[in-house]
């Protein structure tokens, strides 16, 4: 029997293959990113901004719960059967965005692309941390949401293009096709369950078992309550941006290319940025990089307010993208330090369901906000909540290191 080993190096291959995999992952919710909000207003008539949103409002509901039960049932059944299972629902997502007679069958296809999500990223970064342990978690966590943003990113800016040169359906959508049958037969003949795994690393882990685990991830345990508020906060602020920054974009008479450049640049730099970040996570105060990640995306939010010319949106895209990336990966990664292996899959999912949870708070807060009052004033009170959550995180959360540090490979400890 082939003895198993935990650790970045030891197992490239497998992670390398989940990379790719949450790739693919990654595209299919860019697919939406740029053109979903033009579709609605120009093909189907509706103008409401919480009616334009409603289709992240779905999304952002189902993602959350399917991520909980990923996590609770991932010990059960393993992770590559919910992963398969996740691409399976998948498959009808293009052709119902393509095909779509009317907004309902929009938001149907909402509802398995985020089953989809839930299930396939949640397996991934699971499998993942698996795969790596205790070792180099932040990195192992950068590498991956580097994989899925910045798929994101380009699928974004191709379906924006796509959209420029040959109308807004289907071309646009055909990208979709391809992704998910990709992501399908690569992890059916490729990719290898982690149970073993996560055995090895339980035999010689000393974190103790969480009392609770939703109440002690949701909020009863410091570090773990920390996070996942300003993971939920992060994606709240993060469905605004999907959903209101393409129509405020709009309204200030941007074409569809300048759009689908500033819509990708932020997740561009994200996942990007990631690469650098997570390596940060295992070697900095991973307080010190959730308050400041947390604090520049509120200042770059606050900022959008003013801006008015198509640099000052690079810019504070750029520094949104930023900020997101220092907080990404340190999420998963402080999550994961603090669990047992065992209990590890279920925190992650509630974390998850927490965090995407803002999608849908995001798109209801800020969509209601804009009808009533404007654009300008939904992305103020969004900033100002995020950077409320960046000063929660300052004043709850422990660390005993408050400095950088290039000696430990875990600074939580």
């Amino acid at each position: 029997m082939q003895t198993v080993k935990l650790g970045l190096k030891e197992n490239w291959k497998q992670f390398t293959l989940l990379v790719i995999v949450n790739a693919f992952v990654g595209g299919m919710v860019g697919l939406e990113r740029s053109i979903l909000p033009k579709i609605a207003e120009a093909e189907f008539h509706i103008a409401a901004k919480t009616a334009i949103l409603s289709f992240i409002i779905v999304f952002g509901m189902v993602k959350a719960v399917t991520n909980y039960f990923t996590g609770s049932l991932a010990n059960k059944f393993g992770r590559k059967k919910l992963l398969l299972l996740g691409w399976i629902i998948g498959i009808p997502v293009p052709f119902i965005l393509m095909y779509a007679p009317n907004w309902n069958w929009i938001i149907a296809a909402n509802i398995l692309l985020g089953i989809n999500q839930g299930l396939t990223w949640s397996s991934t970064v699971v499998m993942k941390i698996d795969l790596v342990g205790e070792k180099q978690l932040g990195f192992a966590m950068g590498i991956n949401e580097f994989a899925g943003y910045l798929s994101v990113a380009i699928v974004a800016f191709l379906t924006a293009w796509f959209a420029s040169e040959y109308g807004l359906r289907p071309y646009p959508f055909y990208i979709g096709i391809v992704l998910v049958f990709l992501g399908f037969f690569t992890s059916l003949f490729f990719v290898k369950d982690t149970k073993q795994h996560v055995a090895q690393e339980t035999s010689s882990n000393k974190i103790p078992s969480l009392k609770n685990i939703f109440w002690d991830t949701t909020w009863k345990n410091k570090n773990l309550g920390s996070v996942t508020q300003a993971g939920l906060i992060n994606n709240l602020n993060d469905g605004m941006v999907w959903g209101i920054f393409p129509i405020l974009l709009s309204q200030k008479n941007f074409s569809l290319e300048h759009i689908g450049i500033i819509t990708a640049i932020y997740p561009a730099v994200w996942g990007l940025g990631q690469l650098i970040t997570g390596k940060m996570a295992d070697y900095f105060c991973k307080k010190s990089m959730l308050f400041w990640g947390m604090f520049f995306q509120g200042i770059a939010l606050l900022f959008l307010i003013f801006a008015s010319t198509f640099m000052h949106y690079i810019i504070l895209s750029i520094i949104l993208g930023w900020g997101t990336a220092m907080v990404y990966p340190t999420f998963l990664a402080t999550v994961a330090e603090n669990t047992n292996p065992q209990d590890r899959a279920k925190s992650l999912g509630t974390f998850r369901l927490w965090r995407d949870l803002g999608y849908a708070f995001g798109a209801i807060f800020t969509g209601i906000i804009a009808d009533i009052f404007n654009i300008e004033t939904s992305i103020l009170v969004i900033a100002l909540l995020t950077i409320l959550s960046s000063f929660i995180i300052k004043f709850r959360m422990s660390s005993q290191i408050n400095s950088i540090i290039f000696t430990s490979s875990n600074p939580m400890e």
